[in-house]
């Protein structure tokens, strides 16, 4: 596999990709270079069984959250790098309260939904592992991962706008 090739050919989709995330462009590049700096290390890991894309977008997206991770520890939070869609999930975690309602409504979730969302969010488990897990693929992991976080999302406003309507928040 000609890795010049490889970078021609995906850099732009692993950068728009990580643009449909993040927010900020310049951190969107920087992952993407980082990305292909991953991948060239670990080329020879690669075994084929899935599409390059996948695997280079699971890099970009785990480049991604160590990031996150980096940054809030050492200023405290994320509020540079927030999520394309407007998602706090992530830092609802950190407040008890919330977390707290979140796992209420995670207990509710049916299976497959909560184990998997389980695994991805407090098991720090890739998509690809997932699949494993369940003997599916990387793309059934992250649909499923998706679906279980927009049922918590509903969750949340839905609660939120109770909250609001009667004043007890």
């Amino acid at each position: 596999m000609d890795f010049e090739q490889l970078y021609r050919n995906y850099f732009i989709e692993v950068y728009y990709y990580m643009r449909s995330i993040c927010r900020d462009e310049s951190v969107c590049e920087e992952i993407a270079q980082e990305t292909f700096f991953k991948a060239l290390k670990k080329i020879d890991s690669f075994d084929g069984s899935t599409d390059i894309r996948a695997w280079l977008f699971t890099i970009a997206k785990n480049t991604y959250i160590s990031i996150l991770r980096k940054n809030k520890r050492n200023a405290g939070a994320t509020d540079d790098l927030q999520l394309a869609d407007g998602s706090d999930l992530q830092e609802d975690f950190a407040d008890q309260d919330m977390a707290l309602r979140i796992h209420a409504i995670l207990h509710t979730l049916k299976e497959p939904y909560k184990e998997v969302f389980s695994l991805r969010v407090f098991g720090e488990l890739s998509f690809e592992d997932i699949g494993k897990l369940f003997s599916k693929s990387a793309g059934w992991a992250r649909v499923t991962y998706y679906r279980a976080k927009t049922m918590i999302q509903n969750e949340l406003e839905e609660y939120n706008g109770y909250n609001q309507l009667s004043g007890d928040q």
